[in-house]
């Protein structure tokens, strides 16, 4: 099937001017959201060189199986916001429209899976604060700097949680979108631009599991 061709704003040059210059602008915004997460992790990377036993410890408390589970979850997404993207551009509507639902979907499970994780961690009694009493093998294991481990664990992953509920949002307005035939429906270059976005989400995502999930099982 051919691609489908569309004409371009009245200030644009040509069709390819104006993908390059929202793909352009698209990478500029992403580049401005590292902003969230550049302190986050030099604020890891401070708590690795000062409290690496600490910080390997509190890692250990952490749910490796979700946490695997979820990353499986995201680059499954990933993969079909790919597709979704390739549809789109050839002009295949319906499926594009099916394959947004089922990325929305996924990150959906996703923030559910992130939820009964939270839940077994106040349970557990990982919540920094006063009632913070992290226990292994039975018996209390409160070193210096795992209560700081657990405040960039909740930050960052709520952080991302943000972003990725954005993202949800997103894919299911543009599969809604779709519905309807162009001009009026939403165009190719916009779901490349929500791909773009989600894919940053998931790298972001792709830092985290090993910096929250890994670093203390990686001696075994």
């Amino acid at each position: 099937m051919s691609t489908v061709k569309q004409p371009h704003a009245e200030q644009f040059t040509s069709r390819e001017q104006q993908s390059f210059a929202g793909t352009f602008g698209m990478w500029v915004f992403i580049a401005s959201e590292l902003l969230f997460f550049g302190p986050l992790l030099f604020g890891y990377l401070y708590l690795r060189v000062h409290y690496p036993e600490a910080s390997a410890a509190a890692s250990r408390h952490t749910d490796y199986l979700l946490g695997t589970s979820n990353t499986a979850v995201l680059l499954t997404s990933s993969f079909l916001m790919a597709l979704a993207g390739h549809a789109a551009e050839s002009g295949q509507r319906p499926r594009a429209m099916r394959l947004l639902w089922a990325v929305a979907a996924l990150g959906f499970v996703f923030l559910v899976l992130k939820g009964w994780e939270y839940h077994k961690d106040f349970q557990e009694n990982l919540f920094p604060g006063p009632g913070f009493r992290p226990e292994h093998g039975g018996r209390l294991q409160q070193l210096p700097g795992m209560q700081l481990f657990f405040i960039l664990y909740f930050v960052a992953t709520c952080l991302h949680a943000v972003h990725l509920t954005i993202g949800i949002l997103v894919c299911l307005a543009m599969a809604w979108r779709l519905r309807r035939p162009p001009p009026v429906g939403v165009s190719a270059d916009a779901i490349e631009y929500a791909g773009l976005y989600w894919h940053f989400v998931d790298v972001v995502w792709i830092f985290l599991y090993p910096l929250l999930y890994l670093v203390g099982r990686a001696g075994g």
